[in-house]
């Protein structure tokens, strides 16, 4: 047992909660970030300037997703360099595998191929043959095995979130909003979740809500503390740089999951906001607009198809209002409740420099 440690402690192989469920999903939303998110971004810049040369680049970013997020997501484990380059073949073969469950499949498959990688690089004299094979056999049978069942499986939950908030939007409104802006903040990525099971339609929308609920809110509501580079670095950066404070405090939490419990449904019943664009953008709040480019280039795309006609005075109206106002003014609300009880004391929103 203690050589079997002592080899799995010389590759780098670490079986843990941290390892493969924060920083490989992490790496995988940056993945989907770089891959398809921008692309989607390039496209729609090129369709709305009738520039074909920008929309194929962002067709072909776009389609790059599967190879990026097994990258990323073998960058992430400490990946040798001829595993990581194996781990191109390795993506594009789950994600096609996995079909619109793909990003699941990469997520699994990526890390098995890529550890099962890292334990034969270097054993060999003939490294530069047997890690890429290995690799790529190990990764992309497992994509043919598996593969269409986890993207069955992810797909199937995915679909059951669409409907069930379709048919019960104001209680699911709530659900999903609430979850959604909580994995944000989480050091996991809301956005690779998103995209996973396709999180998009009304549920999506809630999604949105729920990201900025917790973005735009922590933004506002520790502005006392932590000024104007507080309100750029979480409004359109990231509410995790929260994550310190949560730990001593976390009752700093509640105020933006209220305000999220309540724009939730709102989005799903009054506005009836849904994401229609990229499924990552549903994860993204208000982090550098994407989730408002998403709902935007949704728009485009329901005109195209000509589920909707054009673009509608509530329709910006419902987006203003869910994705900045509300969360701004019901989360400095709540944050100015929690201070006067005492819940919340000076300086526990202070971000660490």
């Amino acid at each position: 047992m203690g050589k079997f440690k002592d080899f799995l402690k010389k590759k780098d192989i670490v079986f843990s909660g941290k390892r493969y469920g924060i920083d490989a999903m992490s790496a995988m939303a940056q993945g989907l970030f770089c891959s398809l998110l921008i692309g989607t971004i390039i496209k729609t810049i090129g369709q709305q300037t009738g520039v074909d040369f920008i929309t194929e680049i962002g067709s072909t970013a776009s389609s790059m997703a599967g190879p990026a997020m097994a990258v990323a997501i073998g960058y992430a484990l400490h990946a040798p360099t001829l595993v990581l380059y194996s781990l191109l073949a390795v993506g594009a073969a789950a994600n096609t595998y996995g079909g619109s469950g793909g990003p699941l499949a990469v997520y699994v498959i990526a890390i098995i191929a890529a550890e099962v990688g890292k334990v034969v690089s270097k054993e060999t004299r003939v490294d530069l043959i047997v890690t890429p094979a290995v690799t790529i056999v190990c990764g992309v049978g497992l994509s043919a095995l598996i593969a269409p069942a986890i993207g069955a499986a992810a797909s199937a939950f995915g679909e059951l979130i669409r409907t069930a908030t379709v048919l019960q939007p104001f209680l699911m409104g709530i659900l999903v909003s609430v979850l959604m802006g909580i994995a944000l903040t989480l050091p996991i990525s809301s956005a690779a979740i998103c995209h996973a099971l396709a999180l998009t339609g009304l549920a999506g929308g809630a999604a949105v809500a729920g990201c900025c609920a917790q973005m735009v809110g922590f933004a506002v509501m520790s502005f006392r503390e932590n000024k104007w580079g507080g309100l750029l670095s979480q409004g359109i950066g990231t509410s995790m740089l929260q994550m310190a404070n949560i730990i001593k405090n976390p009752k700093i939490w509640i105020p933006p999951i209220l305000a999220s419990a309540i724009t939730g449904p709102i989005a799903t019943c009054v506005f009836h906001l849904e994401m229609n664009g990229a499924a990552i953008s549903s994860g993204m709040g208000t982090c550098g607009l994407v989730g408002q480019i998403g709902v935007y280039t949704g728009w485009l795309n329901d005109i195209a198809e000509g589920t909707k006609t054009a673009i509608t005075a509530m329709d910006v109206i419902g987006l203003i209002l869910i994705c900045f106002i509300l969360p701004a003014v019901l989360t400095w609300l709540f944050g100015l409740l929690f201070r006067k009880i005492g819940w919340i004391k000076e300086n526990d929103l202070k971000l660490q420099n």
